[in-house]
């Protein structure tokens, strides 16, 4: 029973031919049914992305439409709003006449630097100067100084339309002719300690040890006069600076003087170019030349109505020949030159690049003299034998050595040199040697180069004496991690810039700057410079020469890589950030480097207080591309990229106008009553730091 009712079941469940043709019918109606739907459903998303399409183009379009309408009122609005530069400008001519007219009425002997006939006075008679001391001469040097650093910031802070070829080759001239009869006074003046050597050695020793401290210089002189073959080893008033000397020079008539300037005066003189003179100073004229083709351009670009995002009133190339055509205006093209494919510098083997490297702490010049004839007392007179050659220096090694038993008679001279305090070096200093003959630095007949970063002291073998100097990259800050740009109060903000190695805050008010803090790892470092205020250039030759370094030239492209913007673009976007900067902060956005280099990112926030700005990170976005200014509907948290409109907004044709869609009442007052040198310090520093680029 069980066996047959189960085969019973199974025939039962037999499906018929008819049957299956019916399901398989079935089926394919299903089928049909659910393509045609699917088919239905794709043409109505479609029909529903179309039309999608065709409202955001009739708002794009509307959006244009109205951004081209408003375009002139707004350019003549920003114009009436830039000539805050062009005051800027005036006020600093006007201080420059003003600093002369002081100089004149003071009549306090110190010659003019500016004025040929005074500082060449000034220099013939200083050297008809004889017998002074070294300390007088250190002393003398203070003004001598102050006279180089008058015609190095004439020479930056001039607008490129008053220097003249003739004044410039006149300036330079003199700096030069102030530094090599500066260099000479004190070869003169060890001289005549060296002669009184003698009767001034030291009990212990026998030998002659003077040291001198000042805030410019510092000087070690040792004169031996025993001639102690086991007297190897010279060490200055119980420091640990001196040298290890042969046991030749051990036992010959020399003095040894290391002469550490705080200055370089070895270096040559480069061109003189700023960093606002290196980028494009001014868009004054080309933003009134866009005013005056305004209504012409925007019948033009509104009967291209169909071409969205097409609505740039004037091309690049058409602002760069408006800008080199302004005869009145301080206009330089040198950013565009970052778009070489060369170096502009070539250098030779163990030769210093100077585009890529900077001398820091100054120099060490290190020299072996022949020691003069002593002063002899006799009857109660002091008899000198001068030389006609004056102060001979003693050449080591000998330009012949066939004459000595070994060939290691002239060994390396091991020196041992303390590194300027207010130095900051992020990586173990380089040391190079000056080459007269060839007048650069370079690397080789150096070794064994030791650094002690926390006693700050360097060693190193030499193999013949010249000067030293550290050297460091210039680009070790570069590229910079972010930056952020904060309102303090009305016309005083502060610029934070991140890099690798540091953080450095700057203080901006009014034409000073200030630095305000550094933190190294995290940890804040003291510095001479913090609490100083200064002029924006002499502010940033003054970080430049503590080894804070974040303000690029036009070859750092060529060491550094960056995310280079279009020169113009970026130029315009410093204008109107430190137009706004009095009411809004400005920083950083990862978006910056994604977008094309036609625009820029900026996150921005209007000023409020710390505690609002710590805890909102999400900051909106404007992208501006020089002629439109446009909010982005994505932020700094978003997954990726979009150019698109934030829902609600519209474009601009400036950063101003655009803020001013959100801006408080208060935040555009700030704005309005902002002073011409706070807004043309602020666009100076972030044209000399170059933010948008280098980040």
């Amino acid at each position: 029973m069980g066996p047959k009712a189960k085969k019973s079941a199974r025939k039962m469940k037999k499906i018929t031919k008819a049957e299956r043709l019916k399901q398989l019918q079935e089926e394919e109606e299903r089928q049909q049914k659910e393509e045609e739907e699917a088919r239905v459903k794709h043409e109505k998303e479609e029909m529903e992305r179309l039309e999608r399409q065709r409202i955001d183009r009739e708002k794009w379009h509307q959006l244009e439409a109205l951004d081209l309408e408003r375009r002139k009122e707004e350019l003549e609005e920003l114009y009436l709003l830039e000539a805050c530069f062009s005051e800027a400008e005036k006020l600093k001519q006007d201080t420059r006449l003003l600093s002369q007219w002081n100089h004149y009425i003071q009549c306090d002997g110190s010659p003019d630097p500016s004025i040929s006939p005074e500082i060449n006075t000034f220099i013939s008679l200083w050297k008809e100067e004889t017998n002074e001391t070294l300390e007088e001469v250190i002393t003398k040097s203070k003004l001598v100084l102050n006279l180089i650093e008058k015609l190095r910031l004439l020479l930056l802070q001039m607008p490129s339309y008053d220097l003249e070829d003739k004044t410039i080759k006149q300036y330079q001239g003199s700096i030069l002719e102030l530094q090599e009869l500066l260099h000479l006074k004190f070869n003169t003046a060890t001289e005549i300690l060296l002669r009184q050597a003698s009767t001034l050695a030291d009990l212990d020793s026998g030998n002659k040890e003077k040291v001198i401290q000042d805030e410019n210089v510092t000087l070690y002189v040792w004169a031996n006069l025993k001639k102690n073959p086991r007297y190897r080893s010279i060490r200055f008033s119980e420091t640990q600076i001196g040298f290890e000397i042969p046991r030749i020079l051990a036992t010959s008539d020399i003095a040894v003087r290391l002469l550490h300037t705080h200055y370089d005066h070895v270096t040559p003189l480069w061109p003189v170019l700023t960093p606002l003179q290196e980028r494009v100073a001014t868009v004054t004229d080309s933003v009134k030349d866009e005013v005056k083709n305004g209504e012409a351009e925007i019948s033009d670009e509104l009967q291209e109505e169909n071409k969205p995002q097409e609505c740039e009133s004037v091309s690049v190339q058409e602002e760069e020949t408006t800008f080199e055509e302004e005869g009145d205006i301080e206009v330089q093209t040198l950013l565009l030159i970052e778009n070489a494919n060369e170096k502009p510098c070539f250098f030779g083997d163990n030769e210093v690049d100077l585009c890529q490297f900077t001398t820091l702490g100054g120099v060490y010049h290190l020299d072996i003299f022949e020691l003069p004839p002593q002063c002899k007392p006799m009857k109660g007179w002091i008899i000198v034998e001068l030389l006609k050659e004056g102060l001979q220096k003693y050449i080591y090694p000998p330009e012949s050595t066939e004459d000595f038993e070994t060939e290691n008679a002239f060994p390396p001279i091991e020196v041992t040199l303390e590194v300027q305090e207010d130095v900051i070096f992020f990586e173990d200093p380089m040391v190079a040697r000056w080459d007269a003959e060839g007048k650069h630095w370079q690397t080789d007949g150096i070794s064994n180069v030791s650094y002690k970063s926390e006693e700050r002291l360097i060693t190193f073998s030499l193999e013949t004496f010249s000067p030293v100097t550290l050297i460091q990259d210039a680009h070790i800050n570069m590229p910079f991690q972010s930056w952020e740009l904060r309102p303090l109060d009305v016309n005083k903000v502060l610029l934070t810039v991140t890099t690798v190695f540091t953080e450095i805050e700057i203080q901006i008010k009014e034409n000073l700057c200030m630095l305000a803090s550094i933190k190294l790892d995290n940890k804040k470092h003291s510095s001479i410079l913090e609490g100083r205020w200064m002029t924006p250039i002499s502010f940033i030759l003054a970080l430049k020469e503590t080894g804070l370094n974040i303000f690029p030239t036009r070859h750092s492209h060529f060491y550094v890589v960056i995310n280079n913007k279009d020169p113009l673009v970026e130029m315009k976007a410093y204008r109107q950030l430190a137009l706004l900067s009095s009411a809004f902060a400005f920083g950083w956005s990862k978006w910056n480097v994604v977008c094309s280099s036609k625009n820029v990112i900026v996150k921005l926030r209007e000023h409020v207080s710390e505690e609002e700005l710590v805890q909102d990170f999400n900051w909106p976005l404007l992208m501006f591309s020089g002629d439109r200014a446009q909010r982005l509907n994505i932020n700094e948290n978003s997954e990726t990229f979009s150019e698109a409109l934030k829902e609600e907004t519209e474009f601009h044709s400036t950063l101003y106008h655009m803020v001013k869609d959100f801006a408080s009442k208060e935040a555009m007052e700030k704005i309005r009553s902002s002073k011409c040198q706070f807004i043309d310090s602020v666009c100076y520093m972030l044209l000399s730091t170059r933010v948008l680029s280098y980040s």
